[in-house]
């Protein structure tokens, strides 16, 4: 196996090992967005349980909470993934109030032991990025390896 190989396994050992925000470094780590997410659905609103940034700095007072008319976790919902390289060039949103403000946005959903969507993980940035296919492909299997430790990050 190739030593840069990124995997489910890595993150699943992360994950066990050293907790959620290890696991979460660790899908950052490996794309250039500045951030990757965890968001929880708290009736209208989606708030931050998890938060990796690149630059290590504080997670900013507009990403604690996030009204779910306004984000684009409203899409993940819809489509059961969402992927914009540059939201300011994405038709589909056109007339969305974040469109070029939150510009590269590749997420996926997160759900829970029964199987009924709990939130997103997303990587994210206000400058635009793309995504691989092999990476988006490991942030959807970790949104799955996720669902064990979702009781701890409800608190």
């Amino acid at each position: 196996m190739n030593p840069y190989e990124r995997t489910l396994d890595h993150f699943s050992a992360l994950l066990a090992g050293q907790g959620p925000q290890e696991a979460l470094r660790y899908l950052n780590q490996g794309v250039p967005h500045r951030y990757t997410a965890v968001y929880r659905f708290e009736r209208e609103l989606l708030r931050n349980v998890l938060l990796e940034d690149k630059r290590g700095q504080m997670r900013p007072e507009y990403l604690i909470a996030v009204p779910f008319k306004q984000s684009f976790c409203q899409f993940v919902l819809r489509d059961q993934a969402f992927r914009t390289d540059d939201s300011a060039h994405d038709d589909r949103l056109v007339g969305h109030p974040y469109r070029g403000v939150v510009v590269s946005y590749h997420s996926v959903p997160v759900v829970d032991e029964h199987g009924t969507l709990w939130g997103t993980m997303s990587h994210f940035d206000m400058s635009s990025h793309p995504l691989s296919d092999s990476e988006f492909a490991l942030l959807q299997d970790a949104a799955g390896a996720l669902t064990r430790y979702l009781p701890c990050l409800a608190d």
